[in-house]
């Protein structure tokens, strides 16, 4: 096989170190964009340099925001009930969520969930300061809306502890939601079903 030009094996190589993108898949994703001529690499190049430094995290959610903005818009809309927050491990768990229409509370992040095999330690996630909004906003209830797996128990347990004693109803998203399925990629009619049925814990 002759050698590809650096440019083509570096792009290559690029796309091989995304999650779920194996050596053929990267060289596809290269391919298309060698194919399709200069406006679509232009985008890309654009949109990865924008990602950069133009992305933050809200102070008190951990949610994603435009670069400079404190809080999420998630959070500031008065509409949004402040008592009821749903514990997601990622980002993107809470746009799953928030697709259902189902839910108008407000989320919080942890950026992560409990996995020693991965080096993820409890002081590594946002635990304590969702304690802290527990206090400071008055919660109500808390929906646990981690995944069904060992490490989305581990955390959920985790969590119980620290909220100790204080007088918060503590719940799991419920029916609906298959073991081992990334909250990310389930489908909305199960999310919202998951959501209706939440149970205490």
């Amino acid at each position: 096989m002759p050698m590809l030009p650096p440019a083509l094996s570096d792009l290559i190589e690029a796309f091989g170190q995304l999650p779920g993108v194996g050596p053929r898949t990267a060289e596809r994703y290269a391919y298309y964009l060698l194919r399709n001529g200069g406006d679509a690499s232009k985008r890309l190049a654009a949109s990865l340099k924008a990602l950069d430094g133009g992305i933050g995290y809200c102070a008190k959610t951990f949610a994603l925001v435009p670069a400079g903005q404190e809080l999420s818009d998630l959070y500031t809309d008065p509409r949004r009930d402040k008592t009821t927050v749903a514990v997601v491990a990622e980002p993107f768990d809470l746009v799953a969520l928030e697709k259902t229409g189902q839910f108008h509370g407000t989320y919080h992040v942890l950026g992560g969930l409990i996995s020693p095999i991965d080096n993820i330690n409890p002081e590594q996630l946002h635990v304590r300061e969702l304690v802290v909004r527990i206090d400071e906003d008055q919660v109500r209830e808390i929906i646990l809306a981690t995944n069904a797996s060992v490490e989305g128990e581990s955390t959920a347990l985790y969590i119980q502890q620290q909220i100790g004693k204080r007088k918060v109803k503590v719940t799991r998203l419920a029916r609906g939601l298959s073991v081992g399925v990334d909250l990310e990629y389930a489908d909305q009619i199960s999310l919202g079903r998951a959501l209706e049925g939440r149970q205490a814990v």
